[in-house]
């Protein structure tokens, strides 16, 4: 591991690298560098414009892929963010390549990623810090059912240009605080249907939300799969779950809903939040249309 320096920032990469051609975007004020994609995360600030760089190619400690595979990955990926383009997802300006790396570079976005486990130690320090998840967690009810909508408009344009969000999770979520807007950051891994499960149980995604057919080689992976997702993440925003409950989806690779008693809305959301994450694939909702309405009439009293 190498301390790397741009600026005023410092990160860790596995061996020394210059990012003084980032300068051509302002100032360096943020950096995330624990990434398993192979891509270190750099906001630069010139004037009151601020830019956030995703650069692969990048030797990161944490990387799960090599320089090489994070530069196609990152490549394939940005013509998502164009075709998928959405009022609540990061907004991209340009990409290009540089040198060994490739680099694309959004309008930076206010916000906290719902699951910052670059920060999880940080958390684990000083018990007085909370994380956004814990933040949004005590938001009103209102303001995460509003929260909710952001994610079915997103997902019903993306099920509606023909794709598949791969690899969705809260950690592709973010939340400014202070504004109420939820922006959606990350989706390099959403794919062109039709998608089939070709890793088996590595299937892209957090073992926390994924779907039974993401354990299965050979499965389609659709829309009811970004159901089930969205169900998923339901459940996160509105129901309480132990350590335990948390480590047993780990360890059985297998989402379960929390019990009625540990949910914060009506038995009739929860049933339609159910439906969502059913299991048996046959027995969800067939489209978000019709999950969208379910939900929308099971929280009807709900004014926000």
């Amino acid at each position: 591991m190498i301390i790397n320096k741009l600026d005023s920032i410092e990160f860790r990469l596995k061996e020394l690298q210059d990012f003084t051609w980032l300068k051509k975007y302002g100032t360096a004020f943020w950096v995330v560098d624990e990434t398993g994609s192979g891509c270190i995360c750099i906001g630069m600030k010139d004037g009151e414009r601020k830019y956030f760089c995703k650069i692969a190619g990048v030797n990161t400690v944490e990387a799960e892929v090599s320089p090489k595979e994070s530069v196609e990955i990152l490549k394939e990926a940005v013509s998502l963010y164009y075709d998928l383009s959405h009022p609540n997802l990061i907004k991209i300006i340009e990409a290009y390549d540089y040198n060994q790396f490739y680099i694309a570079v959004f309008e930076w976005a206010n916000g906290e990623c719902l699951f910052d486990h670059w920060n999880f130690e940080k958390y684990q320090r000083d018990a007085s810090i909370k994380s956004p998840k814990e933040k949004f967690k005590e938001l009103n009810i209102g303001k995460r059912l509003k929260a909710v909508e952001v994610l079915f408009s997103f997902l019903q344009k993306v099920n509606q240009k023909g794709y598949v969000a791969v690899d969705f999770y809260d950690g592709s979520i973010m939340y400014d605080f202070l504004t109420d807007e939820t922006t959606v950051c990350d989706i390099d891994f959403f794919k062109k249907s039709p998608v089939v499960n070709d890793k088996g149980v590595h299937w892209f995604g957090t073992k926390r939300l994924k779907a039974p057919e993401e354990y299965t080689e050979g499965s389609t992976i659709d829309e009811q799969t970004n159901i089930f997702t969205l169900g998923a993440l339901i459940f996160e925003f509105f129901g309480s779950f132990s350590d335990e409950e948390i480590r047993q989806r780990y360890f059985n690779n297998r989402f379960v809903p929390c019990s009625l008693s540990n949910w914060q809305l009506n038995e009739e959301s929860y049933r339609v939040a159910a439906k969502a994450v059913s299991l048996i694939k046959s027995e969800r909702y067939l489209t978000f249309s019709e999950f969208f309405y379910e939900w929308k009439e099971a929280n009807s009293f709900i004014f926000y």
